[in-house]
């Protein structure tokens, strides 16, 4: 597959390039640190950020929330099926 732009460097402006299926979890780390948060199912999210703040956000579904979030904790969490882009 053809990646037009592949010479062009990644910023934190930039589309995401990468996802994965969150599974809330208060006991451990998102593999990776999101750059948004996409939600299938709306409620809200409890989220650890990247500065160790933790808040809860409520989040309609289809939304692309930003976020640098290290952890969705599962006490707090209703919103459902929870995508991390990166």
């Amino acid at each position: 597959m053809t990646d037009h732009f592949s010479k062009f460097s990644r910023s934190i402006t930039s589309p995401p390039f990468g996802g994965y299926a969150i599974t809330p979890d208060d006991g451990a780390d998102l593999p990776t640190v999101t750059r948004a948060l996409n939600v299938g199912v709306p409620g809200t999210v409890r989220a650890t950020l990247l500065d160790g703040s933790d808040v809860t956000l409520h989040i309609g579904a289809g939304s692309l929330f930003p976020m640098r979030a290290t952890r969705i904790w599962a006490t707090g969490t209703t919103a459902g099926n929870l995508v991390g882009l990166y």
